[in-house]
């Protein structure tokens, strides 16, 4: 019995060294394996949270026409040169110069058609290759993605769509193409709100995240400020100026429909959606002095913020909602604060710059704000403990107006640095790549940033 139990025991024993070693080579074979693909991944991986980025060299030569008869011969720039401007703007991508472009005229866009050494030769890391064909009033169009050291397709994609909607449809691919290489997706089918002069009278006006498709929305002849987009993207406030005294409106832009929110006596200016989209703050006078009060959209005072002898205005909420920037001049300078929601406790924010003001809360909780301190306007971040205040803009004119994109990786700003009427910039949220992308007469002001709507 003794040596039958030995026997099992033997077994025993050796079936669990044989299960370790198939488990050990498992695992060796498992880290061998995610070994090789970091190794492929790390030359392309995008960290867009690094403190400063090394922008990646992409070629992206014209598209070229797959079908029989060409009726739209413009878009072989057109469409590469729309995701190159989203390349350049992204601030991840150094899109080269076409001139320098030597590959062969039997060039193809597939990876067995492509002479990768006519690419590393110019110093291109990516390869973007894409070809299209019209078939009546629809585009078809095919996009790939290659690594020009090894050769490898990192993306590829066919898609179909109207004509019309070529511009849409690159920022589409654009954005996917981002995702690939970052986990993230890029900005490009976002909207933009501003306040624009080009009538002679301050008008909204909202457009493509790259300052194209500009559309007009408010015919008032008067003065309209602060828009503000909801967190969908499918409404905006704003406050225009009627018979001497100010309105909040609300303008449904899938519908195109107007709504009056609030025209109490005094002011009814800056207003902020709270990230719900069902409340908002705006600065009233109705007690006599400016104070921040929170409504929801039918316009009904659901509770007062702010009770203070100062002006406090220019309200921003935090991303859970539960806190609130704003700016007050109750310390005797315009500087920045913060109102708990919940403990309705406030603290000063900002200590540093004589002029505080336009607070912006961004989804990765950031604030950005405009500050002056040598008679010049700055845009700043910092984050809502008052650490890590970081300079944005410097040297470059007046910079104002601060907001963020949704995803809070890009701020834009206006800024008169090119002398004279001012206009929107976009930049990283470090500050870098800093890209005009408004270039309509007159000032261009007031940004607001949102999500895309259909």
């Amino acid at each position: 019995m003794r040596k039958l139990k030995s026997i099992l025991a033997s077994k025993i024993l050796c079936s669990i060294k044989a299960a370790f070693r198939t488990l050990l080579w498992i695992l060796v074979l498992w880290i061998g394996i995610l070994v090789q693909t970091e190794g492929v991944q790390g030359k392309l991986y995008i960290d867009i949270t690094a403190p400063s980025m090394r922008r990646i060299s992409i070629a992206i030569p014209d598209f070229k026409y797959l079908g029989k008869t060409n009726g739209h011969p413009d878009l072989s720039s057109t469409l590469p040169g729309i995701i190159s401007n989203d390349c350049d703007l992204s601030g991840y991508f150094k899109p080269l110069d076409k001139g320098s472009f030597i590959e062969g005229p039997n060039s193809g866009i597939t990876r067995d058609s492509i002479r990768f050494k006519d690419w590393s030769v110019i110093g291109a890391e990516l390869l973007l290759k894409g070809g299209y064909e019209c078939i009546g009033q629809q585009l078809k169009v095919v996009v790939r993605l290659f690594d020009v050291f090894s050769g490898k397709q990192l993306y590829g994609k066919r898609v179909l769509a109207p004509v019309k909607q070529a511009r849409y449809l690159m920022h589409r691919l654009g954005n996917e193409i981002i995702l690939t290489l970052t986990g993230h997706p890029g900005p490009f089918l976002t909207k933009m709100a501003f306040v624009g002069t080009s009538t002679g009278h301050k008008e909204i006006y909202l457009c493509d995240y790259d300052g194209h498709n500009v559309k007009r929305l408010t015919h008032y002849d008067t003065i309209s400020l602060s828009p503000q987009l909801s967190p969908l993207g499918d409404r905006m406030i704003y406050t225009s100026f009627r018979n001497s005294s100010t309105v909040l409106f609300m303008h449904d832009v899938v519908k195109g429909s107007v709504t009056k929110i609030s025209d109490r006596k005094g002011l009814n200016i800056a207003a902020a959606w709270k990230p719900n989209g069902k409340e908002l703050a705006l600065t009233l006078t109705i007690s006599g002095n400016p104070d921040i009060f929170l409504i929801d959209i039918t316009g009904k005072i659901l509770k007062r913020l702010t009770k203070n002898w100062g002006i406090d205005v220019s309200p921003t909420f935090s991303p859970d909602g539960k806190r609130m920037a704003f700016v007050s001049n109750r310390s005797g300078s315009p500087q920045i604060y913060i109102l708990d929601l919940t403990t309705n406790q406030i603290e000063r924010l900002t200590f540093e710059g004589s002029y505080n003001t336009s607070p912006a809360w961004s989804k990765l909780d950031r604030i950005a704000f405009a500050s002056s301190s040598d008679g010049h306007f700055d845009i700043y971040t910092i984050s809502p403990d008052g650490k890590e205040l970081q300079r944005v803009t410097q040297d470059q004119g007046n910079n104002e107006d601060p907001c963020w994109s949704p995803d809070g990786r890009y701020i834009a700003f206006s800024s008169n640095r090119t002398g004279g009427d001012y206009h929107i910039f976009i930049a990283n949220a470090n500050g870098q790549n800093q890209r005009k992308v408004t270039f309509l007469k007159g000032d261009q002001l007031s940004p607001a940033w949102a999500q895309h709507f259909e």
